[in-house]
């Protein structure tokens, strides 16, 4: 489970800071969206470990 957040943590910091360095609106789509997809993932597949 931690590398699983770990991993999270990394995409998002790395699509802010290639991506989305001055546009806040953005950034924040973005962080959810890849938010909620970790999480759908992790419900459909890793929950049951």
């Amino acid at each position: 489970m931690g590398i699983f957040i770990a991993l999270m943590v990394a995409l998002v910091i790395t699509v802010d800071l290639l991506f989305f360095r001055n546009r806040f609106g953005e950034r924040l789509l973005a962080n959810i969206g890849i938010v909620m997809i970790f999480g759908a993932f992790y419900f459909r597949f890793l929950k049951q470990f």
